[in-house]
């Protein structure tokens, strides 16, 4: 019995181990974080990305108002927000502003890009306090309509659903 609970116990952790090392490899090259990072936290968001619709001119277009998502632990617990600037909130008050670095097409065409986030201010004590990096990966959703954004409809805000999943990088 106890060497059955050894097999299963060894046959589980190489399952996890090599579920990890798949997750580590589909990160692009381009979005990977300095060698010196770990990982503080990863969360999930639901949420809309918020379109406005511009018009200048004969150009109109959607452009990115701004998200609006609420973020959950593994556990589906409710861990903070994510908000216009782009910024992050966890509900412990620590609080980051960010700022695109590198971007990749999402694997699903129909979805927004991943990214590579660097931190450019910080507020708040807690563990949000100490990021420098966000990836933003496996993209459900979020992109901009294709069309209905015209002059006559300038001003005009859409939200459009999506997912995603955060990764929080801190130095070591």
């Amino acid at each position: 019995m106890i060497n059955n609970l050894r097999n299963w116990a060894g046959g589980a952790l190489g399952v996890i181990f090599l579920g990890a090392a798949a997750w580590a490899q589909q990160v692009p090259a381009a979005l990977q974080t300095a060698a010196d990072q770990q990982l503080v936290v990863q969360e999930h968001a639901r949420g809309d990305q918020i379109y406005a619709c511009k018009a200048e001119g004969a150009q109109a277009g959607w452009t990115l108002k701004a998200p609006e998502a609420q973020l959950f632990d593994k556990d589906g617990k409710a861990f903070g927000k994510h908000f216009a600037g782009p910024s992050w909130e966890a509900s412990d008050g620590s609080r980051v502003v960010g700022k695109a670095a590198a971007n990749v097409a999402s694997p699903d065409a129909d979805s927004i890009p991943w990214l590579l986030v660097k931190v450019v201010s910080h507020a708040g004590d807690g563990v949000l306090a100490r990021v420098t990096s966000i990836q933003r990966i496996n993209t459900k959703g979020g992109k901009a309509p294709a069309s209905g954004c015209d002059a006559g409809h300038a001003g005009q805000e859409v939200r459009v659903a999506y997912s995603a999943d955060y990764l929080f990088f801190a130095p070591r």
